[in-house]
């Protein structure tokens, strides 16, 4: 589902977490801490980030499949009633025929 600007809600998210990635890695790279402190910190970054890109996974997963079992029952919904206008068709078509062969 793409918005105004040509970007869907997933690219948004996507480009905003890994700004904050981008940021906070050149913030600890910049800072003042010692080697070990740092990469100590970008390591807890790291895990921190995983944590969340696994949970917006799981999350995008949990509504893609929400989206997909709507769209089999709205389909399925829809297939009954074109099922009913068919039958419906073919038994006015029936009585129709039936009619003409007793005019004739």
């Amino acid at each position: 589902m793409k918005e105004e600007g040509g970007f869907g809600a997933g690219s948004v998210m996507f480009s905003f977490l890994l700004g904050g990635l981008v940021g906070a890695g050149l913030t600890l790279l910049l800072s003042p801490l010692s080697g070990p402190e740092a990469r100590r910190r970008l390591h807890e970054y790291a895990d921190e980030f995983e944590d969340r890109a696994e949970r917006y996974a799981h999350d995008a997963t949990e509504k893609a499949s929400a989206a997909v079992e709507k769209g089999k029952d709205y389909l399925e919904d829809k297939k009954s009633v074109v099922s009913s206008a068919v039958d419906a068709g073919k038994e006015a078509y029936d009585r129709e025929r039936k009619r003409q062969k007793k005019e004739a």
